[in-house]
This record gives C-alpha cells, sequence and structure tokens, in this order.
C-alpha cells in the first residue's frame, strides 16, 4: 500500500472510530431491501425497527436503546427517531408540522414516502449503531436518539474496476381466505338471534337479500387485489485512478413492488465521488448523491377520504365479486395520484495531516423535494371530485471545522487535544392546496379559482415553514497508555434558535475510559476489554414556535377542523386554543446516559462475545398537559417530563468449525433487553389523562390504558349490588345486564369509569434482536437471518371493529371504513366472547383487555444460496462472477391472533388495514472485473 493510500485509509478510519456495534454489510447483501431502516433490521444489537407496512416506499422506524418519551402522537414518534448518517451528513426527516394542518395523522400528507429509502446495499461500504455515549457527545444534539452510521463505498487508486449488479424477483400472493357476505351474515346471525329475536331484518341491505350476487356470490376479488409481481434492478460503478487524484461513479436502478393492490416503488441512484491529494499532507474528498423515488401507492378508501377530508356513504362496501370490483377499479384510470421525492446530498472535506496536527474542514448540504398530485373523479366522490396538490422541501446545511494536536508524551503515552466547530441550519417547508367540485373530471389540476361558478375548484391553500439553526463549539481529549488505557473527555457549548432567548445555549459534557485487561494480563489468545462512559447532552425543540413562547395561530378552526385559516372570507389570528398554551422559560430537554461494556475475543477471534449495561434518563423533557376546560385551550406545554430507560446488549459471533475444515459456519447473533419506567411529570404530579393514554410515574410509558376484562354476564341477576344503597354496578352511569362485559371494579364504588382502567402490557418489545448463519463449501455458500420481538402487546383494533359491527354499519368514521380487504377473514373471531353489541356500554369497544393481545414473533427474514464461477477458464477474466437465490420474509411464527403481529401502528394499534410484507424470490448475478 502506497503512503497516500494509508493516509485515505487512516481518514476512513477516523471516521468510524469509537463507533458502536457493527453491521457486516454481506448480511445484508443480496436482499430486497430498499431502506436504511430495512438494512439494520434484527441485525444491529439495540436497534429496533418498526415495520407497520409492506407496501414498498412507506415509512418505516428505527429506536436505539428504547423510548426517551410517551409516543403519544406523530410529533412524538418523529423526536424519538435515530438520526440517519451518509458519510457523517446527518439526514432531515419529514417534520410533523404537516400532521397539525390534517383532521387524523393516520397517513401524512403528501407524498408519504420514507425519506431513507434511498440507500442501496450495493453501493454502502459499512453500517453501524453509535450508543457510545462519548461518541453520541461528539454527534451533538441532532444524535440524542442514537444514530445509524452509514459509509459508502468511495474513490480508491488502482486499475479501472467495474462492478456490476443485476437481478429480478417474484413476489408472491399471500395464503389468504376471501370471504363473501354469506360467511358474514352466519358469523353475524348468533348475536341476532340471542340478543335481538326481532329478526334479522335490521341487517345492513347489503346482508339481507342472499339472492344479490353482487354480495353472495364468488368472493373472487383477491384476483385482481393480489397479483404475482416482478421486480428487477440493476447496479454498477466504476472505480479507478492515480493515488494521487481517484473517483468512483455509481448508477442504479430498481422496482420493487407488492403483489397487493399493485403498489410499487421505483427508485434511481447516481453518486460520484472524487479524492485528491494536491500535497501529500493534503488530502480533498467530495460527494455528490441523488436519488429520485417515485410511489406508486394503494387504492385504499380510508386513505382517500382522510384526505378528502369527507366520508361518503359507506353503508354497503365493495363488491367481492372480481366483475364489479374490476369496474371500481377503471375508475382509477381517470385519477391522478403521482408521488415524486428527489434527494441530493453533497459534500465537500479538506484535511490536512501536519505531523502531529489534524486540521480539517467540512461543508455539506442535504436537499429534498417531495411532491404529490392528487385528482380523484365524481365516479368515487358521490358527485363531486377533489384535488390536492403538495410541495416539500427539506434542506439542511452543515459547516464543520476542528484542530487537533497529539502531544506525544513518552514512548508509551500520548495526549490528543482537539477543538471543534460546527453550524447545521435547517429549513423545511411545505405548500397545500386542495379543492372541490371542480367542473368536469377532465379539469384535473387546480385553478385556485374562487369558486365553482367560473368553472374552477373551490380550493384552501395552506403554507408553513419551520427553521432550525444550532451552532455549537467543544473540545475534546483523548489520552492513550499503551493501548492499556484509553480516556476521553468532551465538553461542548450548543445553542439552538428554537430555545427561548434566556435558554438559548446549553452546556453538556461526556467522560469515557477504555481498559484493556488482556494486554495487562499477557493473553496470547484472547482479548478483554472493558469501557465505562457517561454523557450529558442537551435536545434541543425542533420546531420553531417555541422560540418567542405565547404564539397566535392562522389556525382558527375547531378540532374537527383545524385547518381553517379565514372568518368569512378574511384572513384571520386567534389564540393557540387547539394547539397549547406555549409559555415562557423553556428549558433545553436532555439525557444523562451511563454505559458499561465488555468485549471478549477469544480463540484467535474465532468466538468474540460483546455486552453493553446502559442507563439513560431523558430529562426536562415538554408535554402538553391538560389545563381547567374553562381556560379553552387543549393543553399547557410543560417540561419536566423524566423517562428511564435502562437495559443490556448481547453480541455474539462465532466459527463454529475449525480452520481446517472444508465447511465454513459462521454464527451471528445479538438480543437487547430493555425496560422504561416514567420517573417524573411536570409539576410533580403522579400521574395525567391525555386523551386514551395514562402517565403514571413508576409505570412503562408505553403501557395500554384499559379495562380488565374477566367474562360475560349471563343473566341480569348475575350483575353486582350494591348492598348499602341497593343500586346494580354501573358503567359510566349506565346499568349493565345481560349480554354485557363483566368487567373489573377495581375501586369498588359499583361505577365502572376511566378511574378503574388499568395500565397493561406494552407496545414497545421488553426484548428483541436476530440471529443467523453463514455456511460455505468450496464455491457454495448459503446464509440465513431471523429477526424476533419478545414481550411485546398490540391492540387489535381489527376485531374489536369487526365485531362491533352494530355501531360501524351506520357511523361515518374511519373505523366503519370497510376496504375490499374487509372480505378477507384475518384471524377467527368465534374465539371471543360472544356480548351484546347493541348494548349501550359499547361492548366490543377496544380500550379492554380482551384485544390487548401478545405480539411476540419469530421471523425468517432471508434465506440466501450462492455460487461462484469465476473458477471457471472461461470466466476468469471476472474477478467475481457469483449467481444467488434469495427469498425474504419467508415464515412467521406468532401466537398472535391476526395475521402479522408487525403490522400495527408506532403506538401498538393494529387495523388489519396496512399491506403485507412482501414475501419475494430473487435471482441475481454479480459481476467484478
Amino acid at each position: 500500500m502506497s503512503r497516500n493510500e494509508q493516509r485515505i485509509t487512516l481518514l476512513v478510519t477516523k471516521l468510524r472510530e469509537h463507533v458502536g456495534s457493527s453491521l457486516p454489510v454481506r448480511y445484508a447483501e443480496n436482499k430486497s431491501y430498499i431502506s436504511a431502516q430495512q438494512i439494520i433490521k434484527g441485525l444491529l444489537p439495540g436497534t429496533f425497527v418498526q415495520e407497520p407496512s409492506g407496501e414498498p416506499g412507506t415509512d418505516q422506524h428505527v429506536f436505539v436503546n428504547g423510548i426517551g418519551a410517551p409516543l403519544l402522537s406523530k410529533k412524538d414518534l418523529y423526536n424519538q427517531q435515530a438520526v440517519v448518517y451518509i458519510n457523517g451528513i446527518p439526514m432531515q426527516k419529514d417534520h410533523p408540522f404537516a400532521y397539525e394542518l390534517q383532521k387524523n395523522e393516520d397517513v401524512r400528507i403528501g407524498t408519504g414516502t420514507n425519506p431513507f429509502a434511498i440507500f442501496n446495499i450495493e453501493n454502502i461500504e459499512s453500517v453501524e449503531v453509535i450508543k457510545d455515549p462519548v461518541r453520541l457527545a461528539m454527534l451533538g444534539p441532532l444524535a440524542s436518539n442514537g444514530a445509524i452510521w452509514i459509509i459508502t463505498k468511495n474513490a480508491k487508486p488502482g486499475n479501472n474496476k467495474i462492478n456490476v449488479n443485476l437481478h429480478s424477483g417474484l413476489v408472491t400472493v399471500p395464503d389468504i381466505m376471501p370471504v363473501n357476505a354469506a360467511y358474514e351474515y352466519n358469523f353475524r346471525q348468533p348475536f341476532y338471534t340471542t340478543f335481538n329475536p326481532s329478526g334479522t331484518s335490521l341487517m345492513p341491505s347489503f346482508l339481507r337479500d342472499s339472492t344479490n350476487v353482487d354480495y353472495y356470490g364468488p368472493a373472487n376479488w383477491y384476483q385482481s387485489y393480489y397479483k404475482p409481481t416482478f421486480t428487477y434492478g440493476a447496479d454498477a460503478s466504476l472505480t479507478g485512478g492515480s493515488d494521487r487524484a481517484n473517483f468512483r461513479l455509481f448508477l442504479s436502478g430498481l422496482k420493487d413492488a407488492n403483489s397487493a393492490d399493485n403498489t410499487s416503488l421505483r427508485k434511481y441512484n447516481a453518486g460520484f465521488y472524487i479524492t485528491v491529494l494536491p500535497l501529500k499532507w493534503l488530502v480533498f474528498n467530495s460527494m455528490i448523491h441523488y436519488t429520485r423515488l417515485e410511489r406508486y401507492r394503494n387504492r385504499n378508501i380510508g386513505e382517500r377520504v382522510m384526505e378528502q377530508r369527507y366520508i361518503p356513504d359507506i353503508t354497503n362496501p365493495l363488491t367481492p365479486n372480481r366483475s364489479l370490483y374490476d369496474k371500481y377499479l377503471e375508475e382509477f384510470e381517470k385519477a391522478v395520484d403521482d408521488n415524486i421525492n428527489s434527494s441530493l446530498q453533497t459534500a465537500f472535506n479538506a484535511t490536512a495531516m501536519l505531523k502531529q496536527l489534524t486540521l480539517k474542514a467540512s461543508f455539506a448540504l442535504d436537499y429534498g423535494e417531495a411532491a404529490r398530485d392528487a385528482f380523484w373523479p365524481t365516479t368515487l366522490l358521490e358527485g363531486n371530485n377533489f384535488v390536492s396538490a403538495y410541495l416539500g422541501i427539506n434542506q439542511r446545511v452543515l459547516f464543520n471545522s476542528s484542530a487537533a494536536y497529539k502531544f506525544l508524551l513518552s514512548n508509551d503515552q500520548s495526549l490528543t487535544l482537539g477543538l471543534n466547530q460546527g453550524f447545521t441550519n435547517d429549513f423545511q417547508r411545505l405548500k397545500y392546496a386542495y379543492g372541490y367540485n371542480g367542473p368536469n373530471d377532465f379539469i384535473k389540476i387546480n385553478l385556485f379559482g374562487p369558486n365553482a361558478a367560473d368553472g374552477k375548484f373551490i380550493t384552501y391553500y395552506f403554507p408553513a415553514k419551520q427553521q432550525m439553526a444550532i451552532s455549537s463549539f467543544f473540545g475534546n481529549a483523548s489520552y492513550d497508555y499503551r493501548d492499556l488505557l484509553k480516556i476521553s473527555a468532551v465538553i461542548r457549548r450548543d445553542g439552538a434558535s428554537t430555545m427561548q432567548p434566556n435558554n438559548r445555549w446549553f452546556t453538556g459534557y461526556s467522560t469515557g475510559l477504555e481498559y484493556n485487561l488482556g494486554r495487562q494480563l499477557n493473553l496470547d489468545n484472547a482479548k478483554l476489554s472493558v469501557q465505562a462512559s457517561y454523557a450529558k447532552v442537551g435536545i434541543p425543540i425542533q420546531d420553531d414556535r417555541y422560540s418567542t413562547g405565547p404564539v397566535y395561530t392562522s389556525y382558527i378552526g375547531w378540532p374537527q377542523e383545524p385547518t381553517l385559516g379565514t372568518y368569512i372570507g378574511v384572513p384571520a389570528i386567534a389564540r393557540p386554543y387547539t394547539t397549547g398554551w406555549i409559555g415562557y422559560d423553556i428549558p433545553w430537554a436532555y439525557y444523562n446516559k451511563l454505559n458499561l461494556g465488555f468485549r471478549v475475543e477469544l480463540f484467535n477471534e474465532n468466538l468474540q462475545l460483546g455486552a453493553d449495561f446502559y442507563n439513560r434518563d431523558n430529562k426536562n423533557g415538554l408535554i402538553l398537559m391538560p389545563v381547567a376546560s374553562e381556560w379553552g385551550y387543549t393543553g399547557e406545554y410543560k417540561s419536566g417530563l423524566t423517562v428511564n430507560n435502562k437495559g443490556v446488549d448481547l453480541v455474539i459471533t462465532a466459527n463454529l468449525l475449525s480452520a481446517s475444515s472444508p465447511v465454513k459456519w459462521k454464527f451471528n447473533g445479538n438480543i437487547s433487553f430493555n425496560q422504561n419506567r416514567l420517573k417524573a411529570l411536570p409539576g410533580g404530579v403522579k400521574s395525567v389523562e391525555i386523551e386514551n393514554t395514562k402517565l403514571e410515574v413508576g409505570k412503562p410509558v408505553d403501557a395500554f390504558w384499559i379495562y380488565e376484562n374477566a367474562g360475560i354476564y349471563n343473566s341480569d341477576s348475575e350483575v353486582p349490588v350494591n348492598s348499602s344503597t341497593g343500586r346494580t354496578l354501573t358503567f359510566q352511569g349506565i346499568g349493565l345486564k345481560a349480554g354485557d362485559p363483566r368487567w373489573v371494579d377495581q375501586n369498588g364504588d359499583y361505577n365502572i369509569n376511566e378511574d378503574d382502567k388499568v395500565l397493561k402490557g406494552n407496545y414497545m418489545p421488553k426484548q428483541f434482536g436476530g440471529f443467523g448463519s453463514e455456511l460455505q463449501y468450496g464455491k457454495l455458500s448459503m446464509d440465513f437471518q431471523f429477526f424476533f420481538a419478545l414481550g411485546r402487546s398490540v391492540m387489535n383494533q381489527y376485531a374489536s371493529n369487526r365485531l362491533d359491527f352494530v355501531n360501524n354499519d351506520y357511523t361515518k368514521s374511519l373505523n366503519a371504513v370497510k376496504e375490499i380487504t374487509y372480505w378477507e377473514r384475518k384471524e377467527d373471531l368465534k374465539v371471543y366472547p360472544r356480548y351484546n353489541p347493541w348494548s349501550d356500554v359499547i361492548a366490543y369497544r377496544n380500550d379492554q383487555d380482551l384485544f390487548v393481545q401478545k405480539a411476540s414473533f419469530l421471523k425468517l427474514r432471508s434465506l440466501t444460496l450462492a455460487y461462484d464461477l469465476n473458477s471457471k477458464s472461461f470466466l476468469r477474466k471476472f474477478s467475481m462472477f457469483r449467481l444467488y437465490l434469495t427469498g425474504t420474509n419467508l415464515l412467521t411464527f406468532t401466537p398472535f391472533k391476526g395475521d402479522d403481529p408487525e403490522l400495527a401502528t408506532y403506538n401498538g394499534i393494529y387495523s388489519g388495514r396496512a399491506l403485507p410484507l412482501p414475501r419475494t424470490i430473487t435471482f441475481g448475478v454479480k459481476l467484478d472485473f
């Protein structure tokens, strides 16, 4: 290796030093993974990934070492996500301020595309999770929830080298049980017989007439909804150049798809990387990476009416008859639903290495645009039509510089001191407009006319933007004694524009120690090290409206219609009654994290073990606390929330056969244990009720607040009677009767209400991780990977809605919307007790432990077979010629009663509406020459 190559390697090593657990990229290669979350899922310790839908390109979530606050809304979800870095650039996420323009948060307006779907595994060199407090303190406030550190393959010197990867796959149709109206009638009929003897004439019209072939005919709708679908992809790279100037060019294009509802994602990548050494001590690195995402989204009724803000007559669902369902799908030929995301990352780095002095300076830009145009014709909206347009912009600009000097104190000791400066500026904007009642179904663009009389749409326009600037100064020191003892320290000062003037700056610090016991004990074939670190780092508010204290808002509507911005056509502002009062003197939130780690390598590194014990307190968190109703506000934002997470992350890798064996067998595994507890609420209160959630000091923040179910009252005489008053047990003042649930009266006051609810279950897993193996014999290899989550529960809203058919048949709400998958049996509903669905107590309400169900699972995520052909004489000009066959999402083992326990929302609600995770078989070929 030349001296210049050594310098380049040193830079890459420095970029990765002190990071946490590393993912061997080979575990994720040759798989049909299209996002950062899918790549790391089950492979990085301490990192839990949620994939709540199998629809390609939709959002996914990643948590490192638990959650630091209750997930009460999508805004809280946004604030708890680990940051994803690409070559040192912290990538932006879509800001949740858009949810304030919506009635419902289930689906965000706009393209709804995962911003971290820009990655191509063939362009990635390494992936790591950063959990160590010292390294997190170096990264600063943006990494307060942990970091996923991704390094792409970079320029390197040598003869020109070409890498090509071609693959094609088949997404198979899932196993389903289609049903028609006869099944639904037979399911409901026992309820009518038991509780409504007047007969089944009260059933909705689509069930009353058994001669109606539209509903009682063949249930073959699935042949148009589920179809085997092909995926494909191609990528190529060219690398080469001299020691003084080298480059890498990467190009790719692919289509990922689901066999459900004709959904897919098309992705196009281009990356160019250059390294130049004009002087032997000076190195310039530059990168430009562009991605275009085209999402072809589902045709769900629920998602459409959420944006349309209008629920049409849904008494009769779509027909299970394929011929009629196809006619319904034909109406989408008149519709428009274009979803395009563009993403650009560019960086320029300069490094000067002058003996013991190292100087660095860098500029980086992360820019993204999301554009959606939608139009729904009159045939899909009861004679009206709807149009919307969305443009979202995410922009992050970063400037960083540093200077480090290494003092050689002796032959055995060194001390490195560094000074660092950083500046980050975030700008996020959206422009959104929607309109109704266009002149016809041929004009499909929003003309922004004042009314429909002049042939234009009745429109509503909503611009919004957010800005945040963070300026940071920090110093770091590192002492090294004979590679035996290492001591690190960081002290930093961060200022954020989103904080109020009297609390603009925050001082954080960190310290760490690593002791090499293996070297101390002179172990020849073993390594043993102990690490301990602690950090206190600030967490800035990421919404600029908090920076000035009390503010006015342009949203003057009611909670059911929050986006009104005018009064009788005149722009208006009002106090933030619907968004919550913001006061003064809001301090920085921060976290304290203590980490103790052990690393062991035995038998010449054939067995590697790692363990990290951590304790993290997220303090001074901001939360919307309820206030007296006469104030008129939904609540007041107060600081003082403290949530504790503690746990352990365990990792093992092992070569299970001797080096002389013709068969190579490597095992990898990781398991993480985590538990969270609420330690404090603002003002010292011990508990608070926020909508359907209760937070209680000393209890987990992810528990469900529910009634405990103890059976059914078979007769009126079984209902308890208060001996002192002679009154029977009631539910919220309503007398309980035969056929009602036997909910537990926790406080014994003979009136069951929210005081009798308990905290039970948890939507975050208590244990999670993955394991797998690689086997190789000659040129043939096989690898497989499992992913699991244990000690987790979800609320089965799907079962609750299906059993509560009386209230849902004639209610215009999202829970009452019946998708075409209404005609799919996802679970056996006969296992539930038969309550009286006509009861005034709403017997099948979902906030009871009847529907909080165990949702642990074990999944075979991938299985790959590969064969290298490059030893063949006619292929020897290739340095690699590999054929591979991969299956993903192959098997699931779970006690959950629904179809897939993963398909739940971030806060554990299973609706049964999410598209299944696709089972894909992929064949590919890799060429290097």
